[in-house]
């Protein structure tokens, strides 16, 4: 019955007409909760009009096989069409039904298991540790069942014995300021002899040297919030073959991307779709993995696999794919209780997102999921659908091409008119856009998955081609953080993105010679033209991505209202803390007449301190002076000299989570697929301009990149 549905020979406009009631259908389950047989039923309906596309593709569009000049280019376009169907067939399964909200299970007094928290360190600087490592130690937990492990590649032997005499006397001087600070905060400082397997070899050498009954890791910028394992351990007392519980990354500063558009505040992040609905996806089907930190893990099972995996760049899923293969079981809880921090330029996003999709594909070379013995057939397809994503810059980079080979090459790419188009094609791009609305529409907006995916193409699809033909080739590399931009400037990676929409350029004024000229072909070229036109659109959008704009505050402020008190020019008043960031806070107070407050002043912010701590003053330097109605709002930055001031910092930012959560809540709106459209485009055209603008500064442009350029560099 359902192969009959989908070959149902239809004339054009029947087709059309039922496109567009599927789509009406689609719209009025929206006002429904995404969850039951509403769900099922609006997947149903899209699933159907997307395989009778795939069966008019397959039947109706290639060229024969014997014009090789146009099988070949149709071939490659119907593969990346066929991928991109495959994969959202897998997407479907993996979110059908995803694990409701959890309630973390009470743990009884006396009953709480021994912890080790671990944070792994490369090149971070001693500030931002101390933050992260200050956060770890007062997590509201029995003080004598956990122990906070810094876990220091960075001042190994093999670092400090180096022959760079600087580089090893730099590494020494890490060792030394490093274990001060851990002596300070009550921490456990670890190095090892040498650098071997990266982040996994890092966190095996501190399962040898530790001995708690469970592993929490935390990147070195991942700071916990205090009820972190009170939500978390509780699950490992109720299943005794539970080898993971993860939690989702939230981060208090906007990714590249974000901070150039200037959407963080406004709109989902980026990673929001995977924590909020794909990883809960994963959970309801026994395939939630581990993401690397904000998770805690079960010696025993560790010891099962000789601890973390080592054979990927990406020991994370590798390890949870491991265990999963032995039967052990994983949990994920969507509540963020963890604060990190992203890239902060596009260079640093690209080369992280280059090791995730490089270590996949090991993954997959080396494990293939799909015949892994030991997994359910659900956890087969959890994991080719995590992995497979990772292959998207062949499938966009053919789809960037392919109105080339029709515009400058007149390569028949597909064989059709523009009534099959619209009722078939058109059809399908509109069910897919309403679906993935409909599923998604708080967690990603119309388009940005698109440009997502545009941006990281041009440098990871030869990141992907390049592990292809030497899958051992890739090693580890610590992605950047806490990078400043001190002034607004083009990438040093984004000249090719420029090349690109000159081409795109040079194809739209194609495009109109072309139906001037061959008026009896207008359809097609129409067609093609305007898939040029919606590349050009998202290419534009890329221009003001790669025009990176320069940093106002090193970290993004998040608001809070706590009392405290302000000692400035020698008196003391009581005072409002509005907002908290990494670099400092925001406080209200009123002044007397007998003091004043400037830029560049001293001043101590007294706070109630956490129970653990031996000071309840915190120096800060006065920024910028604001009046309103006789209140003083004064901006300052932090000026921590001693473990104690970052014990205060951290309990300022990380001691409670539920504003990440009224943050998180704030951007998660539909705007559905309409009104989201005519967003992005108003949007890309924006960002065009000034993606334009900053390049037509041509002497700033020839300073930074010539050089680079000319010496056939890659960056500066």
């Amino acid at each position: 019955m359902v192969a009959f549905i989908i070959t149902l020979p239809v004339n054009l406009q029947a087709q059309l007409v039922t496109g567009c009631i599927v789509i009406l259908l689609i719209v009025f389950l929206k006002m429904f909760a995404p969850e039951g047989v509403p769900r099922m039923v609006a997947l149903a309906l899209g699933v159907a009009m997307v395989s009778r596309y795939v069966y008019w593709r397959t039947t109706s569009t290639l060229p024969p096989m014997e014009e090789l000049a146009n099988f070949i280019p149709a071939m490659l376009l119907y593969c990346a069409e066929m991928y991109s169907v495959a994969l959202m067939a897998l997407s479907l399964f993996v979110v059908s039904s995803p694990q409701p909200p959890r309630t973390a299970p009470v743990i009884a007094p006396g009953r709480e298991p021994t912890v080790d928290i671990f944070v792994p360190s490369y090149n971070e600087d001693a500030g931002l540790l101390a933050t992260t490592l200050a956060a770890a130690s007062a997590i509201d937990y029995p003080r004598d069942r956990f122990t906070v492990w810094l876990l220091d590649d960075g001042g190994t032997d093999q670092k400090c014995e180096q022959h760079d005499l600087a580089a090893a006397r730099e590494a020494q001087m890490r060792r030394e300021t490093l274990t001060e600070l851990c002596r300070e905060l009550g921490v456990n400082y670890l190095t090892r002899p040498r650098n071997e397997h990266a982040k996994a070899g890092n966190l095996n050498h501190g399962l040898a040297h530790s001995s708690g009954e469970l592993i929490v890791v935390f990147d070195a910028d991942h700071a916990p919030a205090r009820p972190f394992l009170r939500e978390t351990i509780g699950y490992f007392n109720e299943d005794p073959r539970l080898f993971l519980v993860q939690t989702p990354h939230f981060f208090i500063n906007p990714d590249p991307v974000e901070r150039s558009l200037d959407t963080w505040r406004r709109m989902p992040s980026e990673n929001e779709m995977f924590y909020g609905v794909i990883q809960r996806g994963l959970d309801r089907w026994g395939g939630a993995f581990f993401c690397g930190s904000a998770a805690v893990l079960r010696r025993e099972a560790l010891k099962e696999t000789d601890g973390f995996a080592h054979s990927s760049i990406t020991e994370d899923c590798e390890t949870a794919l491991t265990l999963h293969a032995r039967g052990w079981h994983s949990v994920y809880v969507d509540t963020p209780l963890i604060a990190g921090l992203q890239p902060e330029t596009f260079a640093s996003f690209i080369g992280q997102r280059s090791r995730w999709a490089q270590g996949m594909y090991q993954i997959l070379r080396f494990h293939f999921p799909l015949f892994r013995s030991g997994l359910t057939v659900a956890q087969r397809i959890c994991y080719m659908s995590s992995i497979l994503f990772w292959f998207f810059p062949i499938s966009r980079a053919i789809f960037l091409v392919s109105p080339f080979f029709y515009l400058f090459f007149s390569l028949e790419i597909f064989n059709g008119s523009g009534a099959e188009f619209v009722a078939y094609t058109a059809v399908y791009l509109l069910i897919n856009l309403f679906i993935q609305s409909y599923l998604y529409g708080k967690y990603r907006w119309p388009w940005f998955s698109e440009l997502y995916e545009y941006i990281q193409t041009v440098y990871l699809l030869p990141a992907l081609l390049s592990v292809m033909i030497n899958p051992k080739k890739p090693t580890f590399k610590v992605t950047s953080k806490g990078e400043t931009i001190d002034e607004n400037r083009i990438s040093e990676i984004g000249i090719p993105f420029f090349v690109i929409f000159v081409i795109q350029i040079a194809a739209v004024f194609v495009t109109f010679w072309r139906i001037a000229t061959e008026p009896y072909a207008a359809d097609i070229t129409i067609v093609v033209g305007m898939w040029n036109l919606l590349n050009l659109i998202i290419s534009g959008c890329a221009l003001g991505v790669v025009s990176e704009k320069a940093a106002k505050r090193h970290s993004q402020r998040m608001a809070i209202t706590r009392r405290c008190s302000l000692l400035i020019d020698g008196v003391e008043v009581p005072a409002i803390i509005d907002d908290v960031s990494m670099g400092g806070v925001r406080v209200r107070t009123e002044l007397p007449s007998e003091a004043t407050a400037r830029v560049g002043m001293h001043a101590v912010v007294r706070i109630t301190p956490p129970d653990d701590c031996i000071s309840d003053t915190l120096p800060v330097l006065v920024r910028n002076v604001a009046r309103d109605d006789g209140v003083v709002v004064l901006g300052t930055q932090f000026n921590a000299k001693t473990a104690a001031h970052y014990q205060l910092i951290a309990d300022l930012i990380f001691a409670n989570a539920d504003e990440w959560k009224k943050f998180q809540a704030g951007r998660r709106k539909n705007p559905g697929v309409l009104r989201g459209t005519v967003m992005f485009v108003m949007m890309a055209g924006f960002q065009t301009l000034r993606g334009l603008a900053y390049v037509t500064q041509l002497e700033r442009l020839t300073r930074r990149f010539a050089p680079g350029l000319f010496a056939g560099a890659h960056g500066r």
